[in-house]
């Protein structure tokens, strides 16, 4: 069990929520899904640079001068420091993907996931939150706010990422990475901003 939830824990990990959720605003059947091939790999590149790429690419550094102690950082004073860098690359992929003239739906689900990294970083200097739930919530908030806002039937979207965030809970609770409170606050979190910042931003 503790590797299949080591597995888990990997296959949805936080930073490959930004990638999912432009994922699915591209296949939701709003206007975003007839952006042109070009457009669209641009926004993904982007993405997958600001959010995955840049701020993974800190972390040899961060273990090599003893900033986390593994990868997993298991410890919420580890985790602050590598939250305000992807904080920091999160900022800096909007800021240019809103140069380029990214305006609408996909500019503020990125701006939820930027105020969700770094509400988490401020609480994170006192505890520890679940930054897996955090993100699955993310995209929970994301499906919820589409359907409300372009009036979409995305049932089957909302059954599975719930599944998801179900099966990656237990994981995180048998690895004893997070005590219930922890993951029930992150995905709540998680769920109540992005559908704030999308409906009302």
């Amino acid at each position: 069990m503790k590797s299949l939830s080591r597995i888990i824990s990997f296959l949805f990990h936080p930073m490959l929520m930004p990638l999912l959720g432009i994922f699915i605003i591209f296949n939701s059947g709003t206007h975003l899904s007839f952006l042109s091939f070009d457009a669209q790999r641009v926004i993904y590149i982007t993405v997958l640079l600001a959010t995955l790429i840049l701020p993974a690419s800190l972390l040899p550094l961060f273990y090599q001068f003893r900033i986390i102690q593994t990868f997993n950082m298991q410890t919420a004073r580890e985790r602050l420091l590598p939250l305000v860098v992807t904080a920091v690359f999160n900022y800096l992929g909007l800021v240019l993907l809103r140069k380029m003239g990214l305006s609408g739906v996909i500019n503020h689900f990125l701006f939820a996931s930027l105020l969700a990294i770094t509400i988490s970083a401020i609480i994170t200097t006192f505890w520890k939150i679940s930054l897996h739930m955090l993100g699955i919530g993310g995209i929970v908030g994301l499906i919820i706010a589409l359907s409300i806002r372009y009036n979409l039937d995305l049932t089957l979207y909302l059954i599975l990422l719930l599944m998801v965030a179900g099966i990656t809970a237990s994981a995180r609770l048998e690895l004893g990475a997070h005590k219930p409170s922890q993951i029930y606050t992150g995905f709540l979190l998680g769920v109540i901003i992005t559908i704030i910042t999308i409906l009302w931003y």
